[in-house]
């Protein structure tokens, strides 16, 4: 008899924890209302990055881009919307092309990937008599591609020059 009662215990308790099981599963107007209204403004935002974003340039047209900013004799104030970040330092494009200049570097955009809002140039980049295949990033920024701050703050780093664009 004993056993009965421990069974019946057995399955209520079963039954309780399934019970509140597929309660918890259950769905909660609100919340998808919330995740609605969240899919929609994520959508919103990214059709408007989508806008602002140039068309993917050539290979060629990169190339030509990336050259004249990198070009000491192309003066300063035509590179500003060439490099990202040249807001917090107008200099930075000027500091860039200097190093390039200095270090006899030279570089060819060879491929473009397209990513969205970024694209990523594919170049053989010569430096002391070395190629290497470099993978230089631009992004989409005004309606123009500037070449990523990350990047030339990184450049700048390797020929330990400062700009107040690169945080320490």
């Amino acid at each position: 008899m004993k056993l009965r009662k421990t069974g019946r215990i057995a399955i209520a308790g079963l039954a309780a924890a399934a019970a509140l099981t597929l309660t918890a599963c259950g769905s909660d107007d609100s919340d998808s209302d919330t995740a609605a209204a969240t899919s929609t403004t994520a959508a919103a935002e990214t059709t408007e990055a989508e806008a602002d974003t140039p068309p993917v340039p050539t290979a060629a047209d990169l190339n030509a881009q990336l050259q004249r900013a990198l070009d000491p004799n192309v003066p300063n104030e035509e590179k500003l919307e060439m490099v990202q970040g040249a807001e917090a330092d107008p200099e930075l494009p000027s500091k860039l092309s200097q190093f390039y200049s200095q270090s006899g570097a030279t570089i060819e955009v060879t491929e473009v990937q397209d990513f969205g809002t970024e694209i990523q140039a594919k170049a053989n980049l010569t430096l002391n008599d070395q190629t290497s295949v470099a993978d230089v990033p631009f992004v989409a920024e005004d309606g123009v591609w500037k070449v990523q701050q990350q990047w030339t703050c990184t450049m700048l780093a390797n020929a330990q020059i400062q700009s107040p664009a690169c945080a320490a």
